[in-house]
Parts: C-alpha cells; structure tokens; sequence
C-alpha cells in the first residue's frame, strides 16, 4: 500500500551534516506517522526519530536530540531526517518507516530498503 524508499546517505567526517530523504507513494502517505531508525554492524536497529501525520509533534532518542531534526513535506511526499554535528557512533544504515508514531519497530509496517551514512573520526 505504501512504498518507501530512503537516500541521502554517504561518508562525512565527524562533526559535519549530512541530510537524509525518504520518499512515500501513495495517497495514504499524509495518514502515517513516519519514522527515522538505524542499525550499526553488531547492534541492534534502533529507534532514531518520529514524526506524526501533521508534522507537529516529533519525538527523539537521547543520542540524538539537539543535533538531528525530522521534518516533513506533504506535498512531495517526503521526509526528511536533517544530521548535524555527526559522531562516528552515529555510523549506521538508516531506515525510514511508515505507521504509527512509536518508538516500536513493530508499529511500523512499511519499511524502506535503508541508506549507508559513515562518519569518520
């Protein structure tokens, strides 16, 4: 029902940006709570962030808050996770996700195919 499909990712050194995308087809997009998690080699995918169907109410893990920001545009279909002051633990592939607003992965059932960022120290 709902296809997602994430881009953005590259290599940075630490303490730059970097600005991620992810891309929703279908009319139902505006009716999700879309979400931001991310899995480094040996670890488990984590929680990054969320955002709900307005764009009014996000919500960020620890490791995250003050330096990303999520954000998103209806009209394109698109949303966005904005990374700044990057750390190399932030090194990870990123999913982007459409359900409902959760720290949960379960509460997500569409997923995207996930994009690399690597920060070196």
């Amino acid at each position: 029902q709902v296809h997602v499909a994430e881009s953005g990712g590259g290599l940075v050194q630490a303490g730059g940006s970097l600005r991620l995308s992810c891309t929703a087809s279908g009319r139902t997009f505006s009716r999700y709570s879309m979400g931001w998690f991310r899995q480094a080699p040996g670890k488990e995918r984590e929680f990054v962030s969320s955002i709900n169907w307005s764009g009014g109410v996000t919500d960020y893990a620890d490791s995250v808050k003050g330096r990303f920001t999520i954000s998103r545009d209806g009209a394109k279909n698109t949303v966005y996770l904005q990374m700044n002051s990057l750390k190399p633990e932030d090194t990870a592939v990123y999913y982007c996700a459409a359900g409902s607003a959760s720290r949960h992965q379960y509460e997500y059932p569409y997923w995207g195919q996930g994009t690399q960022v690597t920060v070196s120290s």
